[in-house]
């Protein structure tokens, strides 16, 4: 209706997607990411006034961008080997010696324990050829990769090739995939794999070193490092209508297109993160450039609940609080829509902010204790969870604050 405000939606009806919260405001606004397409949906944006919550005292706003590198011919534009013999200058000459085996706990060490398990996937489909990474998941022949990876295979006379370490190649079918999460399950017709472990990301921290192993550019095997440096970043990737909203993990281990869908690994070799989506500087454009030290993995965790869900089901659910929240407010905190959007109502009747009180044009300030200043934020910080989990969420009526209990409820 003329003059309503622009909602999105947190747990609402069946056809349009929940909102839920970021983490910790993000020192740059998150965009939507492209997810291997030429081009992507410029962000939604609005204007705002300087956060509080920030602690620098400038801000370079960045672009969310997904890490999927097209094939494209004489993508390197140099050549990687270099045929030329050096004429003898007479140097000493090289005494053999015998090879070591890497020192435990070293990434040579780290790297050739987890090589074996991550592929470089192919997707091919209408809108041409794309290439990204991914991992073992099971023994059987389960991988797990970002569902951007594979979304172009994912239509009638697509195909998807994984290469593995050793340059076998199998063909393989898409088993279940979530924009939602960006996660998706692949099954090759293979036993005995190697599969990877999945750590608990809950308990990594920032400052914890971490190692990033994929195809950038179609260099397969590559593996870089660097450490953890922040958490629960909210990222929001995709269009508005196949959006992925991740509660990430920040690296500065260098990641770049082609990355997508590998792992990133602790120090132990575990899975820690799905790599998935890079920041670029203002003026970039949405596809791809490299890295610039801020790269950002989906959490084992989650990764963990959805595989499951896609192995067992083909589809992934994701919980809702049965809300729609206004996007043009520009106050504190998030604004629980005063109107209607078509047959979405703001607060679905019976639906978990219904029943903890929560009512037409609340402010929501905070998720357990994490505060909340943009519709993403909260749909990332719900997203976090699974349908079942209580969450607490400091609420606003008019000059009356209090906390209410919120049971997610799964979305359908």
């Amino acid at each position: 209706m003329p003059g309503a405000a622009m909602p999105s939606t947190v747990g609402g009806p069946t056809n349009l997607p929940p909102a839920f919260p970021p983490a910790p405001p993000v020192a740059f606004p998150p965009s939507d990411a492209q997810w291997g397409t030429p081009s992507a949906p410029q962000p939604r944006r609005r204007e705002r006034r300087p956060r509080r919550t920030l602690s620098v005292a400038w801000v370079v706003p960045l672009m969310i961008v997904a890490l999927l590198a097209g094939l494209v011919g004489g993508v390197l534009g140099a050549r990687l080997t270099d045929d030329t013999h050096l004429a003898d200058a007479g140097l000493p000459a090289v005494v053999p010696r015998a090879s070591a085996e890497p020192a435990a706990g070293s990434t040579a060490q780290i790297a050739a324990a987890v090589l074996p398990s991550v592929v470089s996937i192919e997707a091919s489909g209408s809108t041409g050829t794309t290439t990204g990474s991914g991992f073992v998941l099971r023994q059987d022949g389960y991988l797990l990769t970002n569902s951007h990876v594979v979304a172009g295979a994912d239509e009638t006379g697509g195909t998807l090739v994984v290469t593995f370490a050793n340059g076998d190649q199998l063909d393989a079918t898409i088993v279940g995939r979530t924009a939602e999460y960006d996660l998706a399950v692949v099954k090759v017709d293979a036993d005995g794999l190697t599969p990877l472990v999945l750590a608990d990301s809950s308990a990594v921290a920032v400052g914890d070193p971490v190692i990033a192993i994929g195809a950038p550019l179609g260099l397969a095997g590559t593996v870089t490092t660097g450490i953890v440096s922040a958490l629960n970043r909210p990222v929001t990737a995709g269009d508005e209508t196949d959006t992925a909203f991740i509660n990430a993990i920040q690296t500065d281990a260098a990641i770049n297109p082609g990355n997508s869908g590998g792992p990133l690994v602790d120090a132990d070799g575990e899975v820690v993160g799905i790599n998935s989506a890079i920041a670029q500087p203002p003026g970039t454009g949405t596809t791809a450039g490299g890295s610039i030290g801020l790269g950002f993995a989906i959490p084992s965790d989650q990764a963990r609940r959805t595989a499951t869900q896609l192995i067992e089901t083909g589809v992934a659910t994701y919980p809702v609080i049965g809300v729609l929240l206004d996007e043009t407010y520009t106050g504190e905190g998030v604004l629980v829509s005063r109107e209607a959007q078509g047959d979405q109502p703001a607060v679905v009747v019976d639906g978990p902010a219904d029943r903890a009180g929560i009512r037409s044009g609340d402010v929501i300030l905070a998720i357990d204790d994490r505060p909340v200043t943009e519709p993403d934020e909260l749909i990332v910080a719900i997203r976090a969870h699974e349908p079942g989990d209580v969450v607490v969420l400091r609420v606003r009526t008019g000059d009356d604050e209090r906390d209410v209990r919120v049971r997610l409820q799964e979305s359908g």
